[in-house]
């Protein structure tokens, strides 16, 4: 398991790593639109949907995505679509982790379908977005999730007592929380006095962009994000949870399926979108 996983890494980061720091912002676009519409095909097999009709729908993600590229270009939507689409994450996960896993299937399938298809396709939105604005940009929102996962994973394991959601996720704790917060407030320290000062960036990182709101928003703002990757990993969890899944696919050898590697991402990229414009 330990080799598929690592061949599997070093394969995604063979693709991923050169559209990333691409000078252009096309190439990662396009790959990330890709990858959005395996997620759809996800969902929609979680969700119930027979083969064909969950490829369709992964389809027509991708669709709806290639769509947005060719109207817009990669031109910044208004600071609003960030906002709305922050607030059906908070106010829709919150909703989704209150009524549990037995909640989940008892929403109308359409309902389930249009949700995810909306967290999705806003997700890779704000994705090529924050490429667009630049490498420094979408790797600081990248290293913010990671950083909370990773840290949150030590300090779950050496510190966690109090269970968060054990129906849900039962080797998640509050001390991972905590510890998960705590690192993304040190990697934000980290970034703006050692990083940047230090190497030739192409644009303001997220980290820097909250600094200049001020201690308080910035302090806010990243314990915010933190635990918005929380609640995504989460949400992930509980539908997987709620048909007996434990991979949402089988799509990345060792690693599950798209959303399982995407979950934490998708509330934040909006929501880090939506801060940025503040």
């Amino acid at each position: 398991m330990l080799r598929t996983r690592v061949i599997t890494a070093i394969v995604l980061l063979a693709v991923l790593l050169p559209a990333l720091f691409a000078a252009s912002p096309w190439p990662f676009a396009m790959l990330t639109l890709v990858m959005i519409g395996a997620g759809g095909w996800e969902w929609a097999k979680l969700n119930g949907l027979a083969r064909v009709p969950s490829l369709a729908f992964g389809g027509l993600i991708a669709a709806a995505c290639g769509g947005t590229l060719l109207a817009l270009g990669l031109a910044a939507p208004p600071a609003w679509c960030w906002w709305i689409a922050g607030a059906l994450w908070v106010l829709g996960g919150a909703q989704a982790l209150r009524s549990g896993v037995a909640g989940w299937p008892k929403i109308a399938l359409a309902l389930r379908l249009v949700l995810g298809a909306v967290a999705l396709w806003a997700a890779w939105l704000a994705i090529a977005q924050a490429k667009a604005q630049g490498i420094n940009f979408i790797l600081s929102i990248f290293c913010l999730v990671w950083m909370a996962d990773v840290a949150a994973y030590f300090g779950g394991r050496t510190m966690g007592k109090r269970k968060l959601a054990p129906a849900i996720s039962p080797g998640k704790s509050w001390e991972g929380v905590w510890t998960g917060m705590a690192g993304v407030l040190l990697l934000s320290v980290l970034w703006t006095g050692v990083i940047e000062p230090r190497l030739s960036i192409d644009s303001p990182s997220l980290f820097q962009l909250l600094q200049r709101q001020g201690w308080l928003v910035n302090l806010l703002a990243l314990i915010f994000l933190a635990a918005m990757s929380v609640v995504g990993d989460l949400f992930e969890s509980l539908i997987k949870r709620a048909v007996g899944a434990k991979d949402s696919s089988q799509l990345l050898p060792g690693h599950g399926g798209v959303l399982d590697r995407v979950d934490a991402l998708l509330p934040v990229f909006p929501l880090a979108l939506a801060l940025s414009s503040l």
